[in-house]
């Protein structure tokens, strides 16, 4: 038999993950760069789909002209009261303390939080709001530094989802639907359009803790690959000395020594793409290469030591600090510079059910200056045109305040909280091909409900993508028999914001 087929035979996943994880941390790329054979078989999608992919762009993609080349998604988790960031309702200081109208709410659900209260009572914000720019865009004095930008984004003031509950609501913004298990936004796009760095993942996600309620955490799931082969999972960038868990190599192991590991692996499969045809394995032999390349690439793109003191101060203090949202403002813009393609930046603690003047400050705190830093960073360099900036949570809050569950007797101006609201809330979105220093949508002068231009969920992705010259009817991956997109079977891109 020949000795390359005869190893070939032997060498076992097990021993991947347990014997042969030098040099690379196989059991940590197991994961990241998958069974993509396995996974395309249980897909079922058609051959030719997982090749093309593998080389850059599916055949025939982007559909037309796109205005953005990449997207930097600004998650925050928890849901952040539009109420008191975005949607100023100056009529709410005649209604303080009175019961929200039945005509108001309707039939409504309550959640587990509010059902007990014997009350509803309308709580106007605790904060001051004023127009900013010469779009006379309405912010809330906790966001000064969005306010210096306002006339390069476009408020969204019509969004409303389908679900009540966190997971099932950022389930169904990542992923289009309300279950795990579909592929998230990041996913879709890498799968579409590839990557433009060879040496750097296409969709990167990272992570931090807000001074908030951590009661809507981030999960791998959240930038994952679901049904799509593995190669389009996401790849969480953590704050520690190595951002990217088992890309260095273990002591004693170098390069040279990689490199004839790599090739001796390259062989294995080569032998068993030589017996099935597989084109999946071909792409297995390119991500092993890519996640080489990535140990030169990743150390580069988080040093930051050439950065100018200029920088620094844009981005303030915060950026210095490892793993704060400013500092993953900044490496997201580094990212884009070097052609990531989906990059997700999720700030948590947005769960504001009590005592949300006090934690919606010190939230709103954190966020602020990154982005709006990074909108001035990617414009000054010329790369917002082309580059699609979002800003949001899954829903959004009560006009009603909250204090069952919470301690409280009552609802105060100074010391209440708002439940969980689905029927509107409050994006932004900016550079790539949307509108900016424009509102659009409006909703009722209690904030709950939407009187005009609403949108959905599934319009806001098909937005997404039109922005990148993908139709989302047409994005699909055959899986279990279905050909399943991002935007399942509705949506329609939001004509009325884009350029």
């Amino acid at each position: 038999m020949d000795p390359l087929r005869e190893r070939a035979q032997l060498v076992t996943r097990r021993w991947f993950l347990n014997a042969g994880g030098a040099g690379l941390g196989l059991a940590a790329l197991w994961s990241l760069l998958g069974e993509d054979v396995w996974a395309a078989g249980q897909a079922g999608g058609a051959p030719g789909q997982a090749a093309a992919a593998a080389s850059g762009s599916l055949p025939g993609l982007p559909h037309f002209a796109p205005k953005a080349k990449r997207v930097i998604y600004l998650f925050m988790a928890g849901a952040p009261s539009h109420i008191d960031l975005f949607d100023y309702k100056p009529k709410l200081m005649d209604m303080a303390g009175k019961d929200l109208p039945d005509s108001v709410r309707g039939n409504q659900r309550l959640t587990g939080f509010t059902r007990s209260q014997n009350s509803l009572p309308v709580i106007p914000s605790a904060f001051k709001f004023a127009q900013h720019g010469q779009s006379g865009a309405w912010l809330s004095e906790l966001l000064p530094h969005t306010a210096k930008v306002v006339d390069d984004l476009c408020f969204i003031k019509s969004m409303n989802t389908e679900q009540i509950n966190h997971d099932p609501a950022v389930m169904y913004l990542l992923t289009g639907f309300q279950l795990p298990g579909r592929p998230s936004m990041g996913a879709w796009v890498s799968y579409a359009l590839g990557s433009e760095n060879r040496n750097l993942p296409a969709l990167v996600a990272m992570v931090t803790a807000g001074r908030g309620t951590n009661g809507a955490p981030a999960f791998d799931r959240h930038w994952g690959n679901g049904f799509l082969p593995a190669k389009y999972q996401g790849v969480k960038f953590g704050s520690g000395a190595d951002p990217v868990l088992y890309l260095s190599d273990p002591e004693g192991f170098g390069q040279a020594d990689q490199r004839k590991f790599l090739d001796e692996l390259a062989a294995l499969n080569n032998v068993t793409l030589k017996e099935s045809g597989d084109p999946e394995i071909a792409a297995r032999i390119e991500q092993y290469e890519m996640a080489a390349r990535m140990q030169t690439a990743v150390p580069e793109l988080m040093d930051l030591s050439k950065e100018p003191e200029t920088t620094f101060e844009l981005y303030g203090p915060e950026s210095r600090k490892a793993g704060a949202f400013a500092r993953n403002c900044l490496l997201a813009r580094r990212m884009a510079e070097r052609g990531v393609r989906f990059i997700q930046v999720a700030h948590m603690g947005w769960d504001q059910h009590g005592n949300l003047p006090a934690q919606l400050a010190g939230q709103a705190k954190d966020v602020d200056q990154g982005a709006a830093a990074l909108i001035q960073d990617l414009k000054q360099r010329g790369m917002l045109e082309d580059t699609l900036v979002m800003f949001g949570g899954e829903f959004g809050r009560t006009v009603y305040g909250q204090f069952a569950n919470t301690g409280a007797a009552e609802a105060t101006a100074t010391s209440y909280g708002r439940d969980h609201h689905p029927r509107c809330f409050t994006v932004w979105m900016a550079g790539g091909g949307i509108k900016p220093g424009i509102t659009y949508g409006e909703t009722d002068d209690f904030s709950y409900n939407i009187v005009r231009d609403p949108v959905t969920i599934h319009d806001w992705q098909a937005t997404i993508l039109n922005r990148l010259g993908i139709d989302h009817t047409r994005l699909t991956y055959r899986h279990m028999g279905r050909d399943f997109r991002l935007t399942d079977v509705e949506g329609q891109a939001v004509k009325g914001i884009l350029t």
